[in-house]
């Protein structure tokens, strides 16, 4: 199994979509599977479910932050090339999808405001929602752009 299929089968087992897309990618950058799990939890559902930034675009900034930050908050240089990789992977999945704002890619199919209660996971779910899609072309454009040599 390729890690875009990884990370749609994380899914399907009831991972969010930001988890999805981190946990395909995560030996990647040096972090095991249950850490990454935990921190990237919070971003599910645009944000802790307020249909802000896709969790799966949140996902794929958190491996490029692993990826290119230094964690020094002196070190520009090494800032400046992680937020220009941000740039660039934003664009490319907006360029693709429309917009990278959750509630936007869900369209009128929710309400803006769902509460902080997950949402069963039933084949409506998955038949209702861009969200597989958005976790693959997260996963593709993680791989293409951030681990193309690691792949």
């Amino acid at each position: 199994m390729n890690r875009v299929e990884l990370a749609k089968n994380n899914f399907k087992k009831g991972y969010n979509c930001s988890q999805a897309v981190v946990s395909a990618y995560c030996d990647l950058v040096g972090v095991d599977l249950e850490t990454a799990m935990r921190f990237s939890e919070c971003f599910g559902g645009g944000m802790g479910r307020m249909r802000l930034t896709c969790g799966a675009v949140s996902g794929m900034f958190i491996l490029a932050s692993l990826k290119y930050s230094s964690g020094s908050a002196a070190d520009m240089g090494a800032r400046k090339e992680l937020y220009a990789k941000i740039q660039e992977l934003a664009a490319a999945f907006k360029q693709k999808n429309g917009s990278i704002i959750c509630s936007e890619l869900l369209g009128a199919q929710l309400p803006k405001e769902s509460g902080p209660v997950p949402t069963a996971r039933t084949a409506e779910f998955y038949k209702k929602r861009p969200c597989i899609n958005c976790i693959g072309d997260c996963a593709a454009l993680a791989e293409e752009l951030l681990f193309r040599e690691e792949v």
